[in-house]
């Protein structure tokens, strides 16, 4: 069941990064038609979706500590400021 799970992972996280590559190009041109545009939002929400729950699933196998999972966003503000 884990190998499964593993390689579910690594499908859809590719898949993102398939995605993300394919958005840069598409909002890189000024002539994208906005069915274009609305196409890839759609894409990227379900890419999201995915990717944040593989996040959540590692997250609960991690079985991390209590409070644990405020550190996160604190963490990526100080790294961009």
């Amino acid at each position: 069941m884990s190998k499964l799970a593993d390689e579910m992972e690594t499908f859809h996280l590719r898949m993102a990064t398939e995605l993300l590559g394919h958005a840069l190009e598409l909002l890189g041109n000024p002539k994208a038609e906005v069915e274009e545009l609305r196409f890839l939002s759609n894409r990227m929400v379900e890419a999201l979706r995915d990717v944040l729950r593989i996040a959540e699933s590692r997250g609960l196998r991690l079985d991390l500590p209590e409070g644990s999972e405020d550190d996160g966003p604190d963490q990526g503000e100080r790294g961009r400021r």
